[in-house]
Formats: C-alpha cells, structure tokens, sequence
C-alpha cells in the first residue's frame, strides 16, 4: 500500500509539472489567455514592430521615429512592412510571435483583423503597444489585452477640419469627402468628427470615395469627381496625400484649389504646409507621426513595473495661412 502510494504522489508531482510546463513566454512574461502579460526589466529590449507600409511620407516618419528612438536608447528593432496589405500584416504579427521578441508594437492598418493578432501575441505572454490607429475595442481593449493605444485623436482632426470648412463657405455649398482606407480607426473617426463639425450647417456632401490614403488614387477621384460636380465648392481629404493629387486633378481641370474650391485635409506634412504657403490648400490638421520617445517611454516603464496609461493621444496643431509658413522647417 505504501509503494502504491508512492507511486501515485509521484504521477501526480509529474502531472502538476506538466501541466506548468507552457510554451516559452517572452522576458518571462505571463502566458496565461486573458492576461496581460508582464516584460521582465532588461537593459536591452528585442522590439518586434510592424509597420503597415513604407512608401508614404507620414508612415515613412512614423517608422523612422520609432526606430531611430529605439536604436538611440539600445534597443534592438526587428520591423516587417505590411506593404500597404492587411493579410500580410496579420501574418508579419504572427512572424514576430514565432520569433519570440520581448515586445511588440503594431501600427495597425484595419482594426478587427489587427486585434485578433494582438491577441494571438497576449496569449503568446508578448506586451503589445498599439500606435497610431486603434484596434477593435470589441475584440481586444488597452490596458487588458495589449498595454497601450498611443496616437492622435482623429475625430477632432476631423472636426476642426470641418469647422474651417465650414467657416470658409459660410456654412452652405456642396463639398467632396475623400475618406482614407475603409475599415481604418483613422478614416472612420476623421469622418465621423468632420459630420459632427457640418451638423447645423447647410453643407452637402455630394460624393464620398476611399481613396484609400494613396496620392495617386485621390488624383484619379477627383478626376472624375469634378466632371460630375463641376460646381463643388470645397474638398475634405482623410489625409494631405490624397488631398495633393486631388489638387493635381482640380489643377488640369482649369479649377483653381484654394480659390474656386476650398480645400482642407490632414497630416501637416511638408508638402502640404507648402500648398497652403502657395494658395492651393486652405488647411491642414495636424496628426504628428513622430512617437517614438513616447512609445519606448512606455515601453521601458512598463519593463520597470510602472502603471502605463492605457490610452495616449498626442495634442496637435491646425495649420492654416497664419502659422503654416512659420512651420514649415518643423514639419515632416
């Protein structure tokens, strides 16, 4: 009887190890589904980021802040470009898991795919820190699946774009909205605070297309926008690449943007403050792509057991012809 239960302790000690035993976390962190998984405190992190494209002037800044912050505090940037495809970022997300760095920061390019991946990495004990666009709170929430949001608020990017709009054209006309990639937190909310600016006001939208956030993709709309509506008045654009092609087209179409059409848009890149400086663009919302010291700021006091705010937006500027030339050497 003693022998027989012996033995039995011993499966059961066996069982218990087993059981324990999981798949290697990264900077042993927490493993478990559902948690949050914790970053042991190192002096040098293996960062995965994944980047949503790198041919953009705005994302081209982005990626640049992050890694250039990153190299200059130590650390070690794994990146993988999702080329503008959201199936290749899902699968770029699961690469970095595979790899098992010590932490990993999304710049998503659509919200509900990139939050199953931030799960998979959770469940994979790997922190993800979201930047610029958001995820699907439905699927995967700051703070309890992925550590931290840190980027712009878009819909008041929106909504100042939309109440100089509708400053410029007293309140009434019809106006074109070119919206950026369909199903992106950035598009979705730039829309949904630009309505609220119009409402009370007599502004119609006559046309609203996905240009996708794509300079070329706004010329060729708009090329064919303003031979439907060739008496529009103004011009919203999800982001100032598209809105410069679309000036491109107003241009060859013998429109004179910023005079016979009011144009506004986002970003504050260079070469819209430029356009404004020129006549052509009327104004531009900022949203400042340069986080990388916030993002390894986070990074390093979460590694350290500091409490991380789960959402961080930046404060950024509206530039219009009273401040864009005075800008102009700051922008991106």
């Amino acid at each position: 009887m003693k022998k027989r239960i012996a033995a039995l302790a011993v499966a059961v000690a066996l069982l218990a190890s087993a059981c324990t035993t999981g798949s290697p976390s990264a900077s042993g962190g927490n493993a478990e589904p559902g948690s949050l998984p914790t970053l042991e405190q190192k002096d040098t992190y293996t960062i995965g980021f994944s980047a949503q494209q790198s041919d953009h002037p705005w994302t081209i800044a982005l990626n640049e802040s992050i890694k250039s912050e990153a190299e200059k505090r130590g650390h070690k940037v794994v990146t993988t470009d999702a080329q503008g495809s959201t199936a290749k970022q899902v699968s770029d997300v699961e690469s970095l898991i595979a790899q098992r760095v010590d932490v990993i920061v999304i710049s998503p390019r659509e919200e509900k795919p990139l939050a199953e991946a931030t799960i998979k990495a959770r469940d994979a004990g790997i922190p993800v820190f979201i930047v610029d666009r958001k995820v699907d709170a439905s699927v995967a929430e700051p703070g309890k699946d992925y550590v931290a949001y840190i980027g712009s608020d878009f819909v008041a990017e929106g909504r100042a774009a939309g109440e100089w709009l509708v400053k410029r054209l007293d309140g009434t006309g019809k106006i074109i909205e070119l919206t950026g990639t369909t199903g992106s937190s950035a598009a979705d909310d730039r829309h949904k605070g630009f309505m609220e600016a119009l409402e009370g006001s007599s502004i119609e939208i006559v046309a609203s297309q996905d240009g996708d956030f794509v300079r070329d993709n706004g010329r060729q709309l708009m090329e064919t926008l303003i031979q439907q509506y060739p008496d529009v008045d103004g011009v919203f654009a999800h982001n100032d690449e598209m809105m410069l092609g679309a000036i491109t087209a107003m241009t060859a179409a013998s429109k004179k943007p910023g005079t016979d059409i009011a144009t506004v848009s986002v970003d504050g890149q260079k070469e819209a403050l430029q356009a404004i400086v020129d006549g052509t663009l009327g104004a531009t919302a900022e949203c400042n792509p340069r986080f990388g010291p916030a993002v390894l700021d986070a990074i390093e006091a979460y590694g350290k057991g500091e409490k991380v705010t789960p959402e961080q937006v930046n404060t950024d500027a509206f530039y219009d012809a009273s401040n864009a030339a005075a800008e102009l050497p700051n922008a991106f």
